[in-house]
Formats: C-alpha cells, structure tokens, sequence
C-alpha cells in the first residue's frame, strides 16, 4: 500500500470519528438546540415577518383571565373594572336630569290631549332631543320614536310612555352596573354567592323586610337565592347570566319590596316578602319533627294535603341532593319551587326528571302505569273504588298529544299546556281527585255564584 493511500485512509478515519463525535451529544446539549428552535420559531409566528397580513384585520376576542397568584394583574383587572362601571354610572340621567326632561317633554306638547294623555309629534319630539343634552340623546331616534307609536291619528307619541320608556332604561343600566358589581370573575355571570352577597345588601332598602330578625337573614337570602337558580339556572352550571336576571320578572318582584304601602295580597302572591318566606320557612320547621334541621322521607310525605304517592318521595330521594338520606333546606326550596309552578318549563323539567325513572327522556306506559298505581294503591286506603289505568292512560295522551303516539317526552308537556295536569295525576291523589272530579267542582262553583248574584 503506497503512502497516499495510507494518508488518505487516516485522514477519512479522522473524519468518521470527529463526525461520530458530533452526534453523541449530550442530552442538555439536546434539550438546549430544542428550546431555541422552539423560540425561533414561537418569535416568527407572533411577530416575526413572516407573520400573515390577515392577522392585522382580525381584532383581538380573547383575553386571558388572571391566575389566582397573578395578585398583581387580578388588581388591574379590578380597579379597571370598577373605573369602567363609574364612568357608565355617570353617563346615566340623575334624578335632576329626569327632571329637566319632563320639564321640557311637558312645555312641547302637541294639542289636542288624547283623553288625559299630553301627546308630542315628531318635530317637537326632535326639538327637545337637542335641548335635553348629550346623556339623552341615545332615546332621541326615529326608531324609539316608531316603537311608541300607538295608532294615533297625527302620528303622534304620548309623552307619559315615552317618559316612562326612558325611566325603565336608565333603572336597567342602574341595575346591571349594580349586579355587575358583583360580578367577581367579570365575566356577565352571578354565582350563588354573588348573587347571596348582593341580596343581603339589599335588604335594608327594602321597607317591607324591615321586620326579618338579622338572626333570619340567612334563610331568607337562601329562600331568595334559591328562585332565580332554579329558573335560570336548569343546567344547574352554579351560575346565572346578568341579562337573564334583568329581563325575567324576578328582580322587578324583589324591588317591589321598596314599596312601602304594598298590599297584603301583593305580599302574599310575592315569593320574596318576607310574609311568603316565613311560610315556606315555617312549613319546613313544622314538617321537621325530630328537630335535626333535615326532612326524612316520612317527614316529607306530610307536605301540603299530604297525599303525595309513596312510589314519587322515593324518586325525589333517590335524585335529589341529600344527606344521609335526609333532605337540607336548600334542596326543599327546590322542591316546593317545583310544585307550586307545575305550569313552568323549569318545574316540569325537575317533576319529568323524576317520573323519567331509566333516564329515557320519555316517559312510557310502563312508566306512568308504575307511577298511577301507587295512586290506585292510596284510593283503596281510602275506601275508593280505583279507576283503571287504561282509561287515564288514553286520556293522557289524549291531553297531550305526543308526536310519538307511544312516548311522552318534557317537550310534548311543555307545548301541550298540560303538563302540571299530568304530573298532578301521576304523583298527588288530591291533584288526580280535583281533576277527575273537575266537572262537579265547577258546576257547585257555577250554583255558588248563581246564589251570590242572587243575594
């Protein structure tokens, strides 16, 4: 072998192991040449010039939500919140403001007066748009204007409505900035406890519960709480949008509360007067025998008239929260919520959850047969003859008109209008009673009044 040969040979061996060298790289080594491929890359995509031009158009629509120990960014987020909420605060008219307005909704009437309302056509209407000042302006447009249009033979709006149209908006901005107060996680929604927190402070402005023992002001936020979850909150998510709460009619109810010459039957008829909440609170005490502060299946059975089957207790306890097989307080307002509004969407769901025993979402003949006969069992206790489930079954689907002519489902209930009449067949011998003897109810409440008229 010549020299040549034998350099060359050394000089490719020095090659393979300087080479051989260079792959054998440490594991740091590794994660090091990783992570800045990795930044070079993550640099590009976020900013680099490469970065797609339709990025530039698209605004941005998510914002990340401080961590719990991002202490810092949370107060940001706070004092930038609360900053927000003043100054929509003081875009709203004061009482002053409301004043002046009517002051000069009043001076730029338009005769002749429609009965007893002072009436204003559009150009006057304008006119006063422009002297009212800038807070006003948003209730100035063609398009209000046109929603209290109400057949008026010169196209004219009455002063009063519109009057009261601005009110009832500057009380929901009032509104909304106040619960979102209450809004820790500022995301639109109400907890439990926000919404609990924001009732309790409202308490002492509110005339009507100026006689609640403080010692009672925890059932009494519970009892409160416990209605706008239950109807607005059917997914049971722990959480209730603010919208939902101002546009349903409970807030109007609670606030009702301020006045202070509220009628005995408004008080009555009122879920959230302290008269209403005693009784519901007072029921569960009276029902709670041993005194422990839970309800046992046999102390719930006294509920109301008492004549709830046996067969529908068992499937409140088997589906409903409770402990030890006792049910607390809370779950009891949940209760009475869905029996005293059979006609809800919200109370049919909960007793349709019940009846719906192998989560079907339909309830079957089998099923309502399994449920009529505990009725049939309670007629014999009482010395009635029982009606046969083949007639109550053809009236219930008669009632109800299902789409599927063999099952019944929530949404067959809800459309027909007729399902608090079922559920009361099903689980209550005095609801079947009243409704199978519905016709004689009516005919002694027909000679009733008959004999009144006659008086």
């Amino acid at each position: 072998m010549s020299n040549d040969k034998v350099i060359q040979w050394k000089e490719l061996l020095k090659r393979r192991l300087a080479s051989s060298k260079r792959v054998e790289r440490t594991e740091e080594e590794k994660k090091e040449e990783e992570i800045s491929l990795f930044t070079k890359y993550y640099t590009e995509w976020r900013g680099g010039q490469k970065r797609d031009s339709s990025y530039k158009n698209i605004p941005r629509f998510y914002y990340r939500l401080p961590a719990e120990d991002e202490v810092l960014l949370q107060k940001l987020r706070e004092e930038s919140r609360a900053v927000f909420l003043q100054r929509k605060s003081r875009e709203l008219l004061d009482n002053e403001e409301l004043q002046n307005l009517w002051f000069l909704l009043d001076k730029h009437q338009v005769l002749p007066m429609a009965g007893e309302e002072a009436m204003i056509n559009y150009d006057s209407f304008l006119k006063v748009g422009e002297k009212a000042g800038a807070k006003c302006k948003q209730f100035f447009t063609a398009r209000v204007y046109a929603k209290l249009l109400n057949g008026d033979p010169y196209g004219r709006i009455s002063i009063m409505q519109f009057f009261n149209y601005v009110m009832r908006k500057v009380w929901l901005h009032q509104t909304r900035i106040g619960l979102s107060l209450y809004d820790v996680a500022g995301q639109g929604y109400l907890r439990e406890s926000d919404l609990e927190n924001y009732i309790l402070e409202l308490i002492p402005t509110l005339p009507q519960l100026d006689g609640l023992e403080k010692s009672f002001y925890s059932f009494y936020v519970c009892t409160a709480v416990r209605k706008f979850f239950f109807f607005l909150d059917p997914l049971r998510t722990g959480k209730i949008k603010i919208q939902d709460i101002l546009a349903c009619s409970f807030l109007d109810d609670l606030l009702e509360l301020r006045d202070e010459e509220l009628s005995k039957e408004s008080q009555e008829s009122n879920w959230f007067s302290a008269p209403s909440a005693l009784r519901v609170y007072g029921q569960y005490l009276n029902l709670d025998k041993d005194h422990n502060g839970m309800l046992s299946k046999e102390e719930l059975s006294r509920y109301g008239t008492g004549t709830l089957t046996d067969v529908f207790l068992d499937r409140v306890y088997q589906e409903c929260l409770t402990y030890d097989g006792e049910m607390d307080y809370k779950t009891y307002l949940d209760f009475v919520l869905a029996l005293e509004n059979r006609k809800e969407p919200a109370a049919l769901q909960y007793i349709f959850k019940l009846l719906d025993m192998e989560n079907k979402g339909y309830l079957n003949v089998f099923a309502l047969n399994y449920f009529f006969r505990a009725i049939q069992d309670q007629m014999k206790l009482h010395g009635q003859e029982p009606v046969s489930f083949q007639d109550v079954k053809d009236e219930i689907f008669d009632m109800v008109k299902p789409k599927d002519p063999y099952k019944i489902t929530l949404q067959d209930l809800v459309t027909s209008s007729q399902g608090d009449t079922v559920s009361s067949i099903l689980i209550d011998l005095n609801g079947f009673w009243t409704y199978e003897n519905r016709e004689v109810l009516v005919a002694n409440d027909n000679d009733s009044s008959s004999d009144l008229d006659d008086t």
